[in-house]
């Protein structure tokens, strides 16, 4: 703490300060007192959402007070000097520690970075990594191996990966990446075998779950339009049934909130009202205003009238109603009458 020459004067406008300073900001104030070299030594142990955070939070600290910085400062000198130094070094203690401030997930990462026993996928470097550069490194890869790999990425990250790699092997890539569910510790060693010329790091071997139908979904969202059109095609080919599955995930009923009134319009011309009642039954209200405020006062009126009228429905047919619709709305927008657009509509 600071001597009782320089004590702090906690005025109003200085707890109005502290009260108001993250918890991020306090460790980039302690970043930047660190100094640049000791700095670098923490970030290296960050991933790059912690990085990016911290980063933006040391640029916000700029005007904080001179007492503030002394009081954040202070505050932390206070609670290192509270602990034991039986428990600071003790590994378990270590692992509680980085799990209560980080989540399992995040100190899972850190703890596979600074201690030995505490492995961590090595394939986590590739979040640092371009999209062309993962790209060229899996390119002569089995597409198994890189569709683990693309369900282990950000979707938009995989989606620019899946834009670099051989056009011929994209649909495949997909299709694998659909069917993925579990994949057992013999073939994450494997994996982690693969990619050990890249990285240096050791992996432990735990049942990883990742994949599936909305993963394929998420990353097919996000192509450019004309990608996904050849990637779907060539899906088609291999398994339509999956095919249809991935599509039916990529552009869920709500989105419709997005279209215009002019796609609205369309696409109601092109629906039986039967088929559409049934769907905005399990609407949200903002799906049902989409739909209704395109219809003149009379027909709102009828069309609600009849809806009413239907009763209860089994949620089955709903979901299904809904599918077809948003199946009728791809179709719609593949002959340009209305238009769709990525992961939202425009």
């Amino acid at each position: 703490m600071a001597d009782n020459d320089n004590a702090i004067v906690m005025t109003e406008a200085l707890r109005a300060e502290l009260a108001a300073i993250t918890s991020t900001q306090r460790a980039a104030v302690l970043m930047l007192l660190l100094g640049e070299e000791q700095a670098a030594d923490i970030i290296k142990f960050l991933n790059p959402k912690e990085v990016q955070a911290l980063g933006g939070a040391m640029v916000s600290v700029a005007d904080f007070s001179q007492d503030a910085v002394n009081v954040v400062l202070d505050e932390f000198v206070e609670h290192l000097k509270k602990q034991s130094t039986l428990s600071m070094g003790n590994t378990d203690y270590v692992e509680n520690v980085m799990r209560r401030a980080l989540g399992d997930d995040k100190a899972a990462s850190v703890l596979g970075r600074i201690m030995p026993d505490q492995g961590t996928k090595g394939l986590d470097i590739l979040s640092w990594m371009d999209a062309r550069g993962i790209a060229d490194m899996i390119r002569g890869e089995h597409p198994q191996v890189v569709a683990i790999i693309l369900s282990l990425l950000e979707s938009e990250v995989a989606a620019d990966v899946l834009n670099y790699l051989p056009p011929d092997t994209r649909a495949e890539v997909i299709q694998r990446v659909a069917s993925l569910d579990t994949v057992q510790p013999s073939a994450m060693a494997e994996l982690e075998s693969i990619m050990k010329q890249q990285f240096s790091k050791s992996a432990s071997a735990q049942s990883s779950s990742f994949g599936g139908i909305q993963a394929a979904a998420k990353i097919m969202n996000l192509t450019k339009t004309a990608l996904e059109a050849s990637i779907m095609n060539g899906l088609n080919e291999i398994d339509p049934d999956l095919m249809l599955k991935i599509q039916d995930n990529m552009f869920t009923f709500e989105n419709l909130m997005s279209v215009d009134n002019k796609g609205i319009q369309v696409l109601m011309r092109n629906v039986e009202p039967d088929m559409l009642m049934m769907a905005l039954k399990g609407a949200s209200d903002g799906v049902k205003d989409r739909f209704f405020d395109n219809m003149s006062e009379r027909a709102r009126g009828m069309f609600r009238d009849d809806m009413e009228a239907k009763g209860p429905q089994r949620m089955a047919d709903v979901e299904e109603a809904q599918k077809k619709i948003m199946r009728m709305a791809r179709k719609l927008s593949d002959s340009g009458e209305l238009v769709l657009g990525g992961a939202d509509f425009v």
